[in-house]
């Protein structure tokens, strides 16, 4: 089993903490092997960035991402730039209010979600890259719920697990909405329209 995800974003949005998380709760938590890799545009803030993962039941003899399983996008310019990345049959996870997928709409397998405003509701935007992976979490099966939760209790900063947990519950609980119950839960590498 090998899972390729790749989160991209604008610098300042958390791409390289959500990508950090996702590997720790893979390795630590599920006894998986992962590689991480990074890119960042020439400014530090607001320029277009990117975290690859690479997740495996066996050791990882390439740790770059070739055809994107899981493409996250938190961005219009990653989105735009990474979009051609994603297998077809991948899932595409996007921020809907910062993200318009123009012809790419209706594509199978996409589902947005309103990170920002998870955040926001929370009294901080910057935690909804915490909200993502819980949409991440909901919508997939690269790690579990559990261990991400582990993983974010690990990983950001003392003091500030609760509000990070509080909105990686919130993006989780919109991946689990009864609505979207036909549509969540597919494992990567199901036939497209499973």
């Amino acid at each position: 089993m090998r899972k390729e995800v790749r989160i991209t974003g604008y610098g300042g949005q958390g791409v390289i903490l959500s990508a950090h998380v996702l590997g720790k709760a893979a390795t630590l938590f599920e006894g998986l092997e992962a590689t991480m890799t990074q890119a960042f545009g020439p400014e530090a803030r607001g320029s277009a960035c990117s975290a690859q993962l690479v997740v495996s039941d066996e050791p990882i003899d390439y740790p770059y991402v070739r055809k994107v399983d899981v493409l996250v996008a938190m961005s219009q310019e990653g989105f735009d730039l990474y979009i051609d990345g994603l297998k077809e049959d991948g899932i595409l996870l996007y921020e809907e209010d910062l993200v318009d997928l123009k012809e790419h709409a209706g594509r199978p397998n996409s589902f947005g979600v309103p990170a920002t405003r998870i955040a926001e509701e929370l009294g901080r935007r910057i935690v909804l890259n915490m909200a993502m992976l819980g949409f991440v979490a909901g919508m997939t099966d690269v790690v579990s719920a559990e261990s991400v939760r582990k993983a974010i209790e690990d990983s950001v900063p003392p003091g500030t697990e609760e509000l990070n947990l509080k909105a990686f519950e919130g993006g989780h609980g919109y991946g689990h909405d009864e609505e979207r119950a036909g549509d969540r839960g597919r494992n990567i590498g199901d036939p497209v329209g499973a």
